[in-house]
This record gives C-alpha cells, sequence and structure tokens, in this order.
C-alpha cells in the first residue's frame, strides 16, 4: 500500500509500527488573494483554511467558522483523512507551528509553537519576508527541538502554496515550470503564470539566496528548510506533502550549494499521495530528481475508488491531490495496520 518514487524502501519499512508525532506547519500568503489562483477553501475565506484545518486535525471540529473548508465544487478539505487516520490510529502528539496566521486557532491543550510571524504578502509584488531571520529561527528551531516519539511527520496548510513553491523554484534556477501540482483539476495556469512571472520580475540580477526567496517564497517553504537543516538527521522525518515539501527540498538544496557543508539523509523522507504521484499536470518524481542529495520518496496507494460519497470522488477525479499531511498520514495508518475500507469509512462518517 506504500509505493516507491524514489529510492530504498528500507525507510519506509524502519516506521511499520512505530508511534509518530504529527507537525502541522500552518501560514497565510496573501498570493491567496488573487482571483482564481486556488480553491483551497471557501471563496473569500480562503484566509481561514489553515486554521480550520488544523482545528479539526485536533479536535474533530471546526472553530472559527460554521463549517468545515470545501472547495467551490464541494471538495472537502483532505484534513478529513489525516483525522480519520487519527481516530483510528492515534499520532501520539500533534503539534502546530504557527508561521504566520491571519486567525489563531481555537485550540487548548495542544502545543502550539509561536515564532512571532506574520503573514507574507503576495508574491506578484514581493512577499517582502525576512527570510535570513526567518531561516534562523527555523535552524535554532531543529536544532533544540526534541521528539517524543520514533519519528515526525511534517504536514502543512498553506492556500495557494504551490504557486508560491512554482516561483520559487523557478527563481532558484531550477528548470520546472511544470511539475508542480495544484488544487484545481484544470489548473488556472493563466492566472498562475502571470502571478509567477509577475514574481519573478522582482527579481534582480544582484540578489542572493535570501533576498530571492524573501520575495518569491512563502513562510512554511523558508522555515520548513531551516527545520530541515536544524533537526541535522538526529531524528527520523517525514516531509507529508507532495510538490509544495519537494520545494522545501529543493530550498534546502540551494542553501547547501550555497553555504557549503555535508548534508546526511538517511533519516529523512517525503511521502505524498497517489493523487499527486499520478497526476497529469505535474511531475514529483522529477522535482525530486532534481536534487543534488539523495531523497527516499513514497506515496500512499489510497483512493476513495470504492467510496460511495460523490464529494470524495471528486479526489479521484484529480480535484484535490494533497494537504494537510494527508500523504504521510495514510503511510502512518497504513503502516499501522489501517485497512483502506476503514479509513474510507471512518472519513465518510465526517461528512453523513
Amino acid at each position: 500500500m506504500i509505493k516507491n518514487i524514489i529510492g530504498k524502501v528500507d525507510f519506509c519499512e524502519s516506521l511499520r509500527g512505530k508511534s509518530a508525532t504529527f507537525l502541522f506547519a500552518l501560514s497565510n500568503t496573501q498570493t491567496a488573494n488573487i482571483q482564481g489562483i486556488t480553491q483551497a477553501g471557501i471563496p473569500g475565506k480562503i484566509y481561514l483554511t489553515p486554521t480550520l484545518d488544523s482545528e479539526f486535525v485536533c479536535t474533530g471540529e471546526v472553530r472559527s467558522l460554521e463549517s468545515i473548508a470545501e472547495t467551490p465544487k464541494g471538495v472537502p478539505t483532505p484534513a478529513l483523512i489525516t483525522r480519520a487516520v487519527h481516530l483510528l490510529k492515534p499520532y501520539s502528539n500533534i503539534e502546530l507551528l504557527n508561521l504566520g496566521l491571519e486567525v489563531h486557532p481555537k485550540v487548548n491543550y495542544f502545543d502550539i509553537h509561536e515564532f512571532g510571524i506574520k503573514p507574507s504578502r503576495s508574491i506578484a509584488l514581493d512577499a517582502n519576508i525576512d527570510a535570513m531571520k526567518l531561516f534562523q529561527k527555523a535552524l535554532e528551531f531543529g536544532q533544540h527541538f526534541e521528539c517524543k516519539d520514533d519519528y515526525v511527520i511534517l504536514g502543512e496548510s498553506v492556500p495557494s502554496g504551490t504557486t508560491t513553491a512554482s516561483a520559487t523554484a523557478q527563481a532558484l534556477g531550477y528548470e520546472c515550470k511544470n511539475f508542480f501540482s495544484s488544487s484545481f483539476k484544470n489548473v488556472p495556469n493563466k492566472v498562475r503564470e502571470e502571478t509567477i512571472l509577475n514574481a519573478l520580475k522582482n527579481i534582480k540580477d544582484e540578489d542572493d539566496l535570501f533576498t530571492i526567496l524573501g520575495k518569491v517564497a512563502d513562510n512554511m517553504l523558508i522555515f520548513n528548510a531551516g527545520f530541515i537543516l536544524g533537526l541535522n538527521n538526529k531524528i527520523k522525518l517525514v516531509l507529508a506533502g507532495g510538490t509544495q515539501m519537494a520545494c522545501v527540498l529543493l530550498i534546502v538544496n540551494s542553501i547547501l550549494k550555497t553555504m557549503g557543508g555535508e548534508f546526511e539523509t538517511s533519516n529523512l523522507a517525503l511521502c505524498t499521495t497517489k493523487w499527486v504521484y499520478e497526476d497529469e499536470n505535474s511531475d514529483i518524481k522529477a522535482l525530486l530528481e532534481l536534487l543534488d542529495f539523495k531523497i527516499n520518496a513514497y506515496y500512499s496507494d489510497f483512493d476513495f475508488s470504492i467510496s460511495k460519497h460523490p464529494a470524495l470522488k471528486l479526489y479521484d477525479e484529480g480535484e484535490a491531490k494533497e494537504g494537510v499531511g494527508a500523504g504521510g498520514a495514510l503511510m502512518y495508518g497504513l503502516l499501522n495496520g489501517l485497512e483502506k475500507e476503514e479509513i474510507i469509512k471512518k472519513v465518510e462518517s465526517f461528512l453523513g
């Protein structure tokens, strides 16, 4: 049920039956305010998506709105998948990273790590992130982070994050224009390309790596790159996500090329969903092959083919693909003995 994308199966197999901390990176970028750029949430209230996702994963409730976030086409958030796995085979801990939220999650008793980070501006204008300062905060957090379990699953919720990821990777010089996925089945290429083009126009020849990141990235991308380097392979870490997490690794790659130094990746892997891996409009394998270091990457061979719920069928039609750590959550569940049928049944129970 866990399939290889790149690297060896050994890392994945070493996690079978093991306990995990679910670490959830949450951020807003004003890029999401661009008309038609994303469908990751409720129109006009896209900024609430990471807040609602975190509330639901932690508590099974959304508290900052009357109903769970879904796209205009009725696709419910992947938070349902991540929550379903948690109810069937609980993560030992859930911890939140506030990397610049418009609205703070209404949850108690869960660790929320605060870093004094503001939401980033639109990359079409200039994201205006102090990237070096943010990176240093993340590096320090990684250096001092203590895992209470066998490994960490790192998920994210950043609406319009695939657009900022694509812009970032291109700005760093990677040939990857058509490699990034989207929350849409039919990718809004015109809107996305105009946004990325405007972002890249802000880059000047004299800009160094962190100046570039500060203009075209989002907080999650920069922070997670710093966190990975701060951990320095001391903890087993699964990046639970698709092309956005692949971009995090590309940022790590660029930082290493700029600053030098060795980077051990034996405790690092990425796990995404089948919907990302089989997406005809993106290519996560090609993104990972751009890295100068070795990486283990997998996808969870899970779909809603046996579900009768029309909203879930939209996942299999390509209307949603990843987010809220769904791929990594599914990997965790499947490695701990859960069956596809029981996960689907639990997800369906949220929808009535």
